[in-house]
């Protein structure tokens, strides 16, 4: 159980910057222009390498959230 103590907040720092990395890797479609009534009609479809970013974010993000879940019961033990 020590042994999980110690590696659950290097696990976390690691997917947080890998959560970090991948969600600057990613194309922003949203410009300021659409904010303000610009055209926006242009319909986008994920493929390729932007879909695997996307999926990559969702995945890192829910494991980083159930190792924070991990830290939080193991700190109740």
């Amino acid at each position: 159980m020590e042994i999980l103590r110690g590696v659950i907040p290097w696990l976390q720092i690691v997917l947080a910057v890998a959560v970090i990395a991948v969600i600057l890797l990613q194309r922003n479609e949203a410009s300021l222009g659409s904010a303000f009534g610009g055209e926006t009609s242009v319909i986008h479809t994920k493929r390729g390498f932007e879909k695997g970013l996307f999926v990559a974010t969702i995945v890192l993000a829910v494991l980083f959230v159930a190792s924070s879940i991990a830290a939080l019961l193991l700190q109740t033990i």
